[in-house]
This record gives structure tokens, sequence and C-alpha cells, in this order.
């Protein structure tokens, strides 16, 4: 089968389309005839080096990815309900080795939800880690309640056009951070603010938050900081926590958390009810064909996508 293997920690460019072996599935796993999947952040940056690079390079090869979504091929032992044929999605294996950008995948059935029929392979492909980052962050980590104000950060993107559908469903009031392209896409997607970095600084406009679900670093991270509630919650899924923050966060009775999101098969099945009846709604901004994969993760990596990339694979 055809897959991407990284072949050094060049970005983009270490990626390189191989002929490698067909996967099989084992004991509780199915092996996916991939039909599209979906690229994240952590991918490029993988690549470049970086996150979970030091865990994968001993392996041989390297593929990356972590979001699929097909149809069922093979079955091993102890499938459960899965059967061959079936439509499935999820994020595969994640913090370990996805390896996702490949014509086939195996994976572990109590990562895998089926697919609900009113949804395309590219939505459901789309709602995956993004979407499990924001349901383990706001939901299971955050706890958000009717009336809370929640501020998300980089609202327009992958995690962020989510988490703002799932906090509204929770009845929080939501304040949106993003660039001026992307203030009515923010709006549209029931964010009650939305806030133009490029114009204005959020800490000086903002009345107090509950929450705060940040993807943008340490610098927001203190920024935010200063508008966070005595009592309420500091969420980042992009870096750790420096001492200072923990001290000041302390200082100010601020819950921290950083989080990084695990697969899980029953958060995808939360996620995969709420597509199924629109509750939530994956939003794919552009989709590639599986040759030009290394192209679409260029264009992720340049930080202005709405919503998600998807890559697209004829079978």
């Amino acid at each position: 089968m055809k897959a991407y293997t990284l072949t050094s920690p060049d970005g983009p460019d270490g990626l390189r389309l191989a002929d490698v072996e067909m996967p099989r599935p084992g004991p509780g796993e199915v092996l996916i005839e991939v039909r599209a999947l979906s690229l994240n952040p952590v991918d490029f940056k993988t690549a470049h080096g970086k996150a979970l690079y030091g865990s994968l390079r001993e392996e041989d090869p390297i593929i990356l990815g972590w979001d699929v979504a097909g149809r069922i091929k093979e079955v091993g032992e102890g499938a459960g309900k899965f059967v061959a044929g079936q439509d499935v999605f999820g994020m595969v294996n994640f913090p370990g080795h996805g390896k996702a950008y490949a014509q086939y995948v195996t994976a572990p059935v109590s990562q895998l939800v089926l697919k609900p029929e009113t949804i395309d392979f590219h939505e459901a492909a789309a709602a995956t880690l993004a979407a499990l980052t924001a349901w383990q962050n706001l939901i299971e980590i955050a706890d958000i309640k009717a009336g809370q104000r929640v501020l998300i950060h980089a609202a327009g993107g992958g995690v962020g056009h989510f988490a703002i559908q799932l906090a509204k469903e929770r009845g929080a009031y939501v304040i949106g951070t993003g660039s001026r392209s992307k203030q009515d896409f923010i709006r549209e997607l029931g964010a009650d603010e939305a806030i133009n970095y490029e114009e204005v600084d959020f800490e000086d406009i903002l009345s107090p938050v509950d929450v705060v679900l940040d993807s943008l670093g340490p610098e927001h991270l203190n920024r935010s900081l200063t508008v966070v509630k005595p009592g309420g919650k500091l969420l980042t899924i992009a870096a750790g926590l420096s001492d200072s923050l923990k001290e000041r966060a302390e200082f100010k009775s601020v819950e921290l958390h950083h989080h990084l999101v695990q697969s899980s098969g029953a958060n995808m099945e939360e996620i995969a009810s709420r597509l199924a009846d629109d509750r939530l709604k994956a939003h794919v901004s552009k989709t590639y064909a599986f040759a030009n994969l290394p192209a679409a993760l260029r264009e992720l990596e340049g930080g202005s996508t709405r919503g998600k990339l998807i890559v697209t694979l004829d079978q």
C-alpha cells in the first residue's frame, strides 16, 4: 500500500510517498480502508522534529497522522460490534504512532465509532482530534455550566470551531478571538462575541470570564490569566505551565490545566451523536488529494485555516 513516511525532521519536505507493507489487524483491532484523513498542528510540529517526534524517532518507518474516516476492510479477533463493510471514524493511538497518512490503517475498536449516515467521510475525519480536544477540555475538565462566560482563543480554527459549539450547547456565553477574516465565521458558529486580535488586545476590553481555552502558548496564557475570575479555570493545549504562571494562578485562585488529548471511543460516541442530529457541525474549509498531502500540511502550517483541512483518498 501507499503511505507517507517521514524520512527526516524537515517538516512537509521530509515526507516521502512510499510502498509499505499492508498492516493486519490484531486482537481488538480492525483494518480501515481510509477514505479521508484530517491534518492537525501536531502533525507539522512532529514533522519538524518537535511535539511527538521524540517518541516516534526510533520507529521504522515513521508514518504520521492520527485522524481517519473510512470503511472496515478486515476485523481482528474480538472486534465486538464492528464488522467488515461498516463506515467508521476516530483518532487512532494518540499520542502514540497513529500511521494515518496511508491507504490502510489498523485501529483499536475502543477508539472508533460508526459514522452517522447523515455526514460524509470528510466531515467525519474532521471531527476527531480537534473535536476530542474541545470535548475533553471543556466538558470533562472545565465542566462548563449554563451562564458561564467562556473565552476561546483561535476560535475559528480546528479546535476552536468545535469548542464554540460545545460551549453554546451547554448554555455558556461564548467569546471567541480570531483574525479579521474570521470574525463572521466565529459569530456564525454561535459565539456571542468575536474579538479581532489584529485591532485590540482582548484583556483591555473583556470583562472577567469563568473559563479560558487557549491553544496559542505562554504569552496568551499570561494575558488570559488576567481576565479569569477567582475560582475560574485556565486550560491550555499548546504548552506546559511555567512556575511563575502557577504561582500567579494560585494567588488568584484560578485552576490551571494542560491536557494532551487522548484517543477515546466513548468520547467519539458523544461527538458522533451530535454530528448525527446537527448539534455539532464540522467545517471543512478545503480538501486535498492524497498525492498533495505535503502541500496541505504546508497550508495548515501557515495558520490561516478556517475549521479543518482534509485529505481524501480514492480507493
